[in-house]
């Protein structure tokens, strides 16, 4: 969606419709009946949207935010995200919502909060639609003061939500369209547009380097593997931050053959990848002062004549051998590799994501990612982040008695525990087992909120783009971590 947002302290006379704030507990304001409006049972909850005719004639928008001291930038990129949906017939659109904003809280982020509520919640995937019917709605007055500086983070959140689109796109696109040679040829593209380096490995390559566990998962597939190798210098940079990113682009499962059902929404399982692809391309617009690298594994997982048979050895990128019990858990292979390359270019800090693991959901469900770290203070700082950004996400621990039940009788370790509970912690510390020594690292199991299943407040139905809002915070609020001892 194409959408244009401007700042002004008044509402254009000539736009289509006006939205209007409303709290909850509130029965004035506005040139509206809201005597009518609690006869139809609004009571103002946060992203309840009434279109109502105004007092002049003009159609009113009245946008519920909820309880008057809780609305922040978070509720305001909820509600506009809802907004946007029920003016999509509207051309254009003055939206009067910064002035509920509760005392304290900053304007700027705020504003920047509305602008991605208002690109978030109108997007829809089209590309496979004979009638795709686009939104009407391209221009957006936000109405309020604050001049160049609001205007600023309008901008911004008009960059990094239309950064999210383009990963929710990808995720959406099909396995069978979006192969990994295909994903390549886009991240080039996008680095082409943005200002980001992309360097494509073919199979030719990643045989020289020895990339042995995506060697290894993508022996099932008629399609040749790829790795990206991403690269954003600023000048002086204030550190070196890598980010690593899942590209499985359709998971079967391999071998251990996950069930049709479980296959619905398997290509997907690049959320990781498309979120460090996104986030660099808002990076390289919007700028940071630390310099960013990013690997990203990309393969499909079938199950081809010579796929990995369960229990088979394949010898990762630092040496590790591990024996593979289970065909289905193959993210955390080809991420073995990243991190050990990424671990090779000597990072402050790394950060990866990864659609890893169904247990993660069962713990913290499907809106919240699970965050594991090695150093508290690199897990503070990704948390603040996501914080700021409006992506959920709960610490998990990494227990150091889960490295025993990865011990394998004839390898170094084995890609499953001999048990089913804990299955992200054991993803995790398996991963951990490929950062180097004393480089802070923080991995974040996006399973659950890479997907939605639901229309809610920025979210539609398919890919969020999880992850691209958190890493552009975290890398623009950069400050270089402790390294572990």
């Amino acid at each position: 969606m194409s959408l244009t947002i401007t700042l002004a302290r008044m509402a254009p006379d000539d736009v289509d419709a006006v939205a209007i704030a409303a709290v909850a507990g509130q029965t004035s304001g506005g040139d509206v009946d809201w005597t009518f409006l609690a006869s139809q049972g609004f009571e103002a909850a946060k992203g309840d949207v009434r279109a109502v005719a105004g007092l002049d004639g003009r159609l009113t928008f009245v946008v519920g935010l909820g309880p008057a001291a809780a609305v922040d930038a978070t509720v305001l990129r909820y509600a506009s995200g809802a907004l946007a949906r029920a003016a999509r017939r509207q051309p254009s659109l003055a939206v009067d919502l910064l002035g509920a904003l509760a005392a304290g809280e900053s304007a700027a982020k705020a504003a920047q909060a509305m602008a991605e509520g208002l690109v978030l919640g109108g997007y829809r995937f089209a590309t496979f639609k004979s009638e795709p019917k686009p939104s009407a709605l391209r221009q957006v007055t936000l109405v309020g003061g604050g001049g160049q500086r609001l205007q600023g983070a309008i901008d911004r959140g008009i960059v990094l939500a239309e950064a999210v689109c383009w990963v929710r796109d990808l995720v959406n696109e099909p396995g069978g369209t979006l192969t990994p040679n295909e994903l390549a040829k886009r991240a080039v593209k996008a680095g082409e547009q943005a200002g980001f380096t992309v360097t494509v490995w073919g199979e030719k390559e990643i045989r020289k380097e020895r990339l042995g566990g995506l060697l290894g998962v993508n022996r099932g597939s008629k399609l040749a593997p790829r790795f990206l190798l991403l690269s954003y210098e600023p000048e002086k940079p204030r550190g070196t931050v890598a980010l690593v990113g899942k590209g499985v682009t359709f998971d079967s499962g391999g071998l251990s053959l996950k069930p049709s059902d479980a296959m619905i929404g398997m290509k997907g399982d690049m959320g990781g990848a498309a979120a460090v692809l996104g986030a660099m391309r808002a990076l390289a617009t919007l700028g940071a002062k630390v310099r960013v690298l990013g690997f990203i594994p990309i393969t499909d997982n079938m199950t081809g004549g010579d796929a990995t048979r369960v229990g088979d050895v394949l010898t990762i990128r630092n040496g590790t051998t591990v024996e593979v019990l289970n065909t289905d858990a193959e993210g955390r292979l080809i991420l073995a590799d990243a991190l050990s390359l990424a671990t090779e270019h000597k990072p402050d800090a790394i950060v990866d994501l990864a659609t890893l693991t169904g247990a993660c959901m069962v713990a913290l469900g499907d809106r919240m990612a699970g965050l594991m770290s090695n150093h508290d203070g690199w897990a503070d700082q990704v948390q603040s982040a996501a914080d700021t950004a409006g992506e959920p996400m709960w610490p998990l621990p990494l227990p150091p008695y889960f490295k025993g039940k990865l011990e394998s009788e004839i390898a170094d370790l084995k890609n499953i525990t001999n048990t089913r509970y804990g299955g992200a912690l054991a993803a995790g510390v398996f991963l951990q087992q490929f950062v180097g020594a004393g480089i802070p690292w923080a991995h974040l199991d996006i399973a659950g909120p890479a997907d939605s299943s639901e229309v809610d407040g920025e979210l539609v139905k398919g890919g969020t783009g999880y992850g691209v809002r958190t890493l552009v915070e975290l890398l623009s609020s950069y400050s270089k971590p402790k390294p572990l001892a």
